[in-house]
C-alpha cells in the first residue's frame, strides 16, 4: 500500500492527459491526481496503471480507462451532498472519484469475489460509501431511492426502467446502453413522465450482467 512522490508524478501526467482529451471539471481532475490508482490493482501491473486504458481485474472485469471514468464523472455533474447510486462497484475506482466529489454513494456489485474485495479494500483507503450492496444492479435500489445520480459502469443491452424510475426530478442517469459496444446515454428527469436524452458517443465496457453469481 505504497504511494510514492514518483506515483504522483505520473497522476499530475495522467491528468493532463485527461485534459487535453476535453475532461475540464477542475473537481474531477483534482480527484484523478488524489487517488492512487495503481493501489486498485495487481502490485504486478503497476506499470499500467497511470496509462490512460483499461485493465483486468479479477472476476472477468475490468477497471475503466482514466478517461471513462473522469468523462462520466464530469457528466454527472456530482454537486456535494448528491446521493448517487454507482451499479458496478468493480475495482471500486469510480467509487473513490465519486466520493472525491463529496457525495453520498450507494454501490452495487453483483460479482461476490469483487464485491468481497472491494467492500474490504476501500475503507482501508479512507473511502466510505453509504453502502455496499451485492445484489443485481437491473434494480438498483428502491429502498433508497430517489438519487440524484445514477451511473451505471457496464455495458447495459438496454436501460432498465428500475432505474429510471429512481432518480430524482432534475437527476440524471448516465448509462453505456449496447451489446458489444455502447453509445454513452444521458437521461435528464424533466418531470415525473418526461426524461431529455442525450448520446454522447462510443465507449466499450464489459457487460452488465443480471442476478446475482
Amino acid at each position: 500500500m505504497k504511494d510514492t512522490t514518483k506515483h504522483q508524478g505520473l497522476r499530475n501526467q495522467l491528468a493532463n492527459v485527461l485534459e487535453a482529451k476535453g475532461i475540464n471539471d477542475e473537481k474531477v481532475l483534482k480527484a484523478i491526481r488524489k487517488i492512487p490508482r495503481h493501489l486498485f490493482m495487481d502490485s504486478s501491473f503497476e506499470a499500467h496503471a497511470y496509462q490512460d486504458k483499461a485493465f483486468p481485474i479479477a472476476a472477468e472485469q475490468t477497471i475503466s480507462q482514466p478517461y471513462t471514468v473522469a468523462f462520466q464523472s464530469q457528466v454527472l455533474e456530482v454537486k456535494p451532498g448528491d446521493k448517487v447510486l454507482e451499479i458496478g462497484t468493480g475495482s471500486g475506482y469510480q467509487t473513490a472519484v465519486l466520493l472525491e466529489l463529496d457525495a453520498e454513494v450507494y454501490s452495487i456489485e453483483r460479482q461476490h469475489e469483487l464485491f468481497k474485495k472491494t467492500s474490504m479494500f476501500l475503507p482501508k483507503l479512507g473511502y466510505k460509501p453509504k453502502r455496499f450492496i451485492f445484489g443485481d444492479g437491473y434494480k438498483g435500489l428502491p429502498e433508497e431511492a430517489p438519487f440524484d445520480k445514477i451511473i451505471v459502469t457496464a455495458g447495459a443491452p438496454y436501460v432498465p426502467k428500475a432505474l429510471l424510475g429512481q432518480i430524482k426530478v432534475g437527476g440524471r442517469l448516465l448509462i453505456p446502453v449496447g451489446d458489444k459496444e455502447q453509445v454513452m446515454t444521458l437521461f435528464i428527469r424533466k418531470s415525473p413522465k418526461e426524461f431529455e436524452k442525450h448520446e454522447l458517443g462510443g465507449f466499450r465496457f464489459v457487460p452488465m450482467l443480471k442476478k446475482k453469481n
